[in-house]
């Protein structure tokens, strides 16, 4: 290696430093919070695993899209820790699912009234 390129890595290691340390420190200072984001805000993927990226949400304050808010502040904001907002999120399936066998049974017992 020429002195060139191993004046080059050693910069370009210390820069990568340097913005991996930032990024640690913005998210020593931030905390996901889940139920806060406007629809098309949220800042990844969801609990669904419908989409995988920001801006993606279309509906405003879903329990299962989060956003970075200044840590401490998501519960006052109204929002949910990722434990919390998953037991929400599966309770929530749990009940559509169970919604949806029984109209399925009602919609097959009509028919076979018919």
């Amino acid at each position: 290696m020429n002195k060139s390129t191993t004046a080059s890595l050693a910069i370009a290691s210390l820069l990568s430093l340097g913005v991996a340390a930032d990024a640690q420190a913005a998210k020593d200072k931030k905390e996901k919070c889940y139920g806060v984001a406007l629809a098309g805000q949220n800042d990844c993927g969801n609990l669904a695993g419908t989409h995988s990226c920001a801006g993606q949400s279309t509906i405003d304050n879903d329990i299962g899209e989060w956003k970075l808010v200044p840590k401490g502040s998501c519960q006052e904001m109204g929002g949910y820790s990722r434990q919390d907002a998953k037991k929400m999120y599966q309770s929530l399936k749990n009940s559509s699912d169970k919604m949806k066998d029984k109209a399925k049974h009602m919609k097959d017992k009509a028919m076979s009234m018919k």
